[in-house]
This record gives C-alpha cells, sequence and structure tokens, in this order.
C-alpha cells in the first residue's frame, strides 16, 4: 500500500466539498484504419485487460485512515472488473461537435464511485456530424481522479492504452505481483508516528523560509519580480454549481511558432496565454463585465526533479501570472504577457518550487480536511481570489497514436473546477494526421459560462487578431468554424 502525499489526498478532500476533482481526455479515431476497418467494444475490452497492468491506476482504490487521522492510502486491488468501468454508449442524432461537448460535459460533471479504482471510460458513437470528421469515427472519453494523476503523469498514461501504428503491439503478460494490506490497526499505528513527525517537518519548513523570505525580499529590491495584488472578481469567481461545460479551439502549430517569433524572447505558453487573455477580454466585455484592472491566471508547473520523473501522483507547484488583458493591443500585450512569466518565474524560484508541495505534507490529513469544509460551510473559500482561471500546459503525444488499430484525428481535455475558480483552461500540442497542433480546451461552471460558443468564439477571434498584429494583414484568414463565426460579439 502506498500513502497518498499531501497535495494528492488535498484533491480528495476538495471532493469531499462536493466538487468532482478528476481529470480527462476525450479522443476520437478514424477506424477505418483498424483491421477490416473497424473496432468492436469487445476488442477495446480485451485491450485494456491486456495493458491494465502497465499503470497502477487501473488496479488500486483509495483506502481511508479510521477517523481521517492521516492520509489515505492506496490500496491494491486483485481482478478489477473492467467492464464496470467501461461504458458504451451513442450520441443521438444528428450527433455534432455541440452535441458531443454537452454529452461530455455532463459525463465530466459526475463524480467518480470512490469505492472503485478511480476512473473510467466511455466508448461514443454516431459521430457522423462532428466538425471535420470522416465517417464512422468513434470517441472514448476516460475520467482518471487527479490524486492519482497530475498533467505530467498523464502525458505518460496515454500513450500506454496506444500504439504508433495500425499493428496492435503485444505488451506481455503482467508479472507476479505480492497484494500488500494494512489493516486498522495498522494504519492508525502509522498514523500516530507519521503525526508525531510534523512537529518536526514544521519546524524544518519554518526554518527553511527564512532564507525564503529573504530571497523574496531581495528580489523585490532588485525588481526582478513584482507580487500581483488586488486581483480582480469577474463572472467566474464565486459558488461552484454542479453543472459543467466544455470546448475546445484548434490551432495550427506553425502560426502559433510565427506569432511568437514575431516578439523577441516570447514562448509558445506566453502566445496561447496571450490568446487566452484576448478571449477573456472579449467574452467579459461582451458581458459589460471586464474590470479595469488586469485578470490573473494559475499556472501549474511539474516540480519533479530527474529521478522523480517517472513517479505518479501530483507534484505541482503554481505561478499567478498577471495577464495583462488591460491592454487592448494584442502584441503589446503579448510583451507584457512575456515579461509578467518571466517575472512570475523569477518569484515561483525565489519562493521555492516546491512550497507548494511541502506545505500540504506537514499538515495532518484530518486538519487539513476539516479546514477544508470549514471554508466551504462558512463561504471563506468564495472570500478571497487568488486567480481568476487556471491556464495549464499539457505536453501530448509527439507521434501520431492508434488505438485498436484506428487512428486518433481529434480530441478535447477536462480539467477539475477549483473553489472560487470557475474556468479551467488546457493548452494542449500534439501530433495528429502529421500535423502539429495546439488547442485551448476548457472547462467551466455553467452558471458561470452558459454560453460556451461565446467564448470559443472569442478565443478564435483573439487568435486572428494576434496573428495579424504579429504578422500582418496578409495572415488573416477565414474562419472555418460556421457556427462560431456566427456567433455576435
Amino acid at each position: 500500500m502506498q500513502q497518498l502525499s499531501g497535495q494528492d489526498a488535498m484533491f480528495i478532500h476538495t471532493e469531499n466539498m462536493g466538487m468532482p476533482q478528476h481529470i480527462g481526455v476525450m479522443s476520437i479515431y478514424d477506424q477505418s484504419t483498424a483491421p477490416e476497418g473497424l473496432v468492436r467494444f469487445k476488442q477495446i475490452l480485451q485491450l485494456l485487460e491486456s495493458r491494465s497492468h502497465l499503470s497502477p491506476i487501473f488496479n488500486r482504490r483509495l483506502r481511508k485512515v479510521p477517523l481521517s487521522l492521516d492520509q489515505p492510502y492506496w490500496e491494491d486491488v486483485e481482478n478489477v472488473d473492467i467492464e464496470t468501468h467501461v461504458h458504451h454508449i451513442a450520441l443521438p442524432k444528428p450527433g455534432d461537435w455541440r452535441q458531443l461537448c454537452i454529452l461530455a460535459s455532463r459525463i465530466h460533471a459526475r463524480p467518480l464511485d470512490m469505492s472503485k479504482p478511480l476512473w473510467e471510460m466511455y466508448v461514443i458513437e454516431g459521430l457522423d456530424s462532428v466538425r471535420n470528421l470522416p465517417k464512422g469515427c468513434f470517441a472514448v472519453m476516460t475520467k482518471v481522479h487527479h490524486a492519482a494523476m497530475d498533467g505530467a503523469t498523464g502525458a505518460r498514461f496515454i500513450p500506454l492504452l496506444h500504439d504508433l501504428s495500425p499493428e496492435i503491439i503485444d505488451v506481455g503478460e503482467a508479472p507476479v505481483k505480492i497484494v500488500e494490506r494494512y489493516n486498522d490497526g495498522h494504519m492508525l499505528s502509522k498514523a500516530l508516528i507519521n503525526n508525531l513527525r510534523k512537529p518536526m517537518q514544521l519546524m524544518n519548513l519554518v526554518g527553511s523560509a527564512i532564507p525564503t523570505w529573504r530571497r523574496i525580499q531581495r528580489g523585490k529590491k532588485e525588481q526582478d519580480f513584482a507580487t500581483l495584488e488586488d486581483k480582480q472578481k469577474t463572472l467566474f469567481q464565486g459558488k461552484i454549481s454542479p453543472h459543467r461545460v466544455c470546448d475546445a479551439v484548434p490551432f495550427a502549430f506553425e502560426d502559433i511558432r510565427a506569432i511568437k517569433n514575431a516578439v523577441a524572447g516570447a514562448t509558445i505558453n506566453d502566445t496561447m496565454l496571450c490568446i487566452v487573455s484576448g478571449g477573456l477580454r472579449k467574452y467579459l466585455a461582451a458581458k459589460n463585465a471586464l474590470p479595469e484592472k488586469t485578470l490573473v491566471s494559475g499556472c501549474p508547473i511539474d516540480v519533479r526533479s530527474n529521478d522523480e520523473q517517472s513517479s505518479g501522483g501530483n507534484m505541482v507547484g503554481f505561478m499567478t501570472v498577471s495577464l495583462h488583458s488591460d491592454i487592448k493591443d494584442p502584441k503589446e500585450r503579448l510583451k507584457a504577457i512575456h515579461d509578467a512569466s518571466m517575472s512570475s518565474k523569477a518569484y515561483a524560484e525565489a519562493l521555492g518550487p516546491r512550497m507548494a508541495v511541502d506545505v500540504t505534507n506537514v499538515l495532518p490529513g484530518g486538519m487539513l480536511s476539516l479546514a477544508l469544509r470549514a471554508a466551504s460551510a462558512t463561504g471563506l473559500t468564495e472570500a478571497a481570489v487568488i486567480f481568476n482561471t487556471v491556464v495549464t500546459n499539457v505536453p501530448g503525444p509527439t507521434k501520431q497514436l492508434y488505438f485498436c488499430g484506428a487512428k486518433m484525428v481529434d480530441g478535447i481535455n477536462f480539467g477539475p473546477l477549483l473553489p472560487n475558480v470557475g474556468l479551467f483552461q488546457i493548452v494542449y500540442s500534439s501530433v495528429m494526421n502529421k500535423v502539429g497542433t495546439i488547442s485551448i480546451s476548457f472547462t467551466a461552471c455553467r452558471k458561470m459560462l452558459p454560453d460556451p460558443d461565446l467564448y470559443s468564439a472569442c478565443l478564435e477571434e483573439s487568435f486572428q487578431e494576434l496573428k495579424v498584429a504579429c504578422l500582418g494583414a496578409e495572415a488573416q484568414k477565414p474562419k472555418v468554424s460556421k457556427t462560431k463565426a456566427e456567433v455576435s460579439l
């Protein structure tokens, strides 16, 4: 049995506040490349059975410590019934992109069964009217609890279920594994030992905070960075409803690269943040809700060392980056966001990238859970604005992938909403049909963002304006999506 880290357990405690904390991906496949041009549901089950030993995510469930006196454990499960985790459904006619997003939003809004291994999968047929897809495509939507996986872990998990050609590779038999189990008494004794260590761990953390404070003060004095204060409250702050909306807006990677090359020092991530900033600016302006001061994004960063690259779970730090949504000119906004990103990186280095991990590890599990519940019950989680949205960069496959012989041709990603943050956005890069693509997928509270088509159109318009500002008017091209182009801004 493996105990969850404090950061892993945070997602379990947040889930207990009525806010599902799983992440997800929906990939769309062209089955014409599969043997006989057809993928059967039985073949998918067989593939999952044959590869379930490649990741512990498939075969372990949560085991809580009695009285919540310590962080929970992962407990291995023997003979997991794959069919109880995999569902086969069809999209109602006419089966277009909007219907697919509505269905995916409803699936994503449902919590996982916490008594089982924390994953499930939906095979979705009936996509013949979805945008730009060949006939006969199907989708596979996978949900995994965030306690078991962050973005970096997910980037390693997805390829395990895929091949690099239509030929399905035999990955071999599962190795013999000794299942370790703790009884309640054993867990309680370990909880006592762990909690007795907490004061010393806290003292060590406080001791390390002194040089951290000095680094931050020196950085402020030398103007290496500036702290972001007076964060604005927007439509995306407040009590999160149980309902979700989602969409994804794709871009050609070569366009994004050309834009970032037009501004000295700018990165792909800076460029995508600029598109998000412009999209938020347009959306909130259309609602007469654009603050005068800039919006702020939380940007998760992987803080694993070289020796920890293969570790699962979560090892995530956070940068808080100004989106400079108060700057109208797209190119000037990109320059400002690049400077803000450099400042945020300098601040994160001064603070220590693992600070968020270390803080959650020194807090006793029961205290952390109780504090989060109390904050939720009293409304404290909605009182302070930490950031307006989350924008995370998730690297996708750099080669064409195949699932049961079917070629991956499209997709969308899903993130969890956080207390007081009702909009989560994922920048996802991948290779499909030998072409590099990059997209912005977003998951939002339906109460806060009831019209995802409008926000998608705002992101597309933001991209087009940034492209013209950086590359010239000749770079402008008409929108390819009639539905989104018809949305009035």
